[in-house]
């Protein structure tokens, strides 16, 4: 719950939101970089109401139907700021996919190892050069928070192409 606590309190620390706007928000930028799906937004919303966190206020804007919106409240203010502090110092070692298969790679023949490795390093080609396109993109619109995850998955997924390259030489 922590990420989703700092996730959602920081998209309301921009600015208050109606709960559609913050899981559009995550579906459309965030879920692809920080690996976050909600089913439900309004279940997560309401424990933070029931902490103090966000408060929720309905808006009849003129003849349109009412609207709830969430903002963040001091107490939720102070809440963020004490996440996004852990986070930055948070070294859980993030968890590859591939390492399990590198582990029992072994059992495969060499000749399917190297296929299959192969494989893996052209999807990752073609998803380094969408993160590329994405960052152009984005350094236009000078959005400087996307950017620095662009940015941090580039050379993440940099580090894994070169892994990559080497291991199937050694094999």
């Amino acid at each position: 719950m922590i990420e989703q606590e700092l996730l959602l309190l920081g998209l309301l620390r921009e600015s208050p939101k109606h709960g559609y706007n913050i899981k559009i928000e995550i579906k459309r930028i965030l879920s692809l970089f920080a690996g976050v799906e909600l089913k439900s937004i309004y279940y997560p919303l309401r424990i933070l109401e029931n902490k103090g966190l966000v408060v929720k206020r309905v808006l009849k804007p003129g003849k349109r139907p009412k609207r709830i919106v969430y903002a963040l409240t001091k107490k939720g203010l102070e809440r963020f700021d004490e996440l996004l502090s852990k986070s930055l110092l948070n070294f859980k070692r993030p968890q590859f996919s591939l390492d399990l298969s590198l582990y029992f790679l072994h059992y495969l023949k060499p000749t399917v190892a190297r296929r299959r490795l192969r494989a893996r390093l052209h999807i990752l080609n073609k998803i380094s050069l969408e993160l590329e396109k994405m960052f152009h993109t984005q350094e236009r619109r000078k959005n400087l928070s996307l950017r620095r995850i662009l940015e941090h998955n580039f050379k993440a997924l940099e580090a894994e192409e070169i892994f990559l390259s080497n291991l199937i030489k050694t094999i």
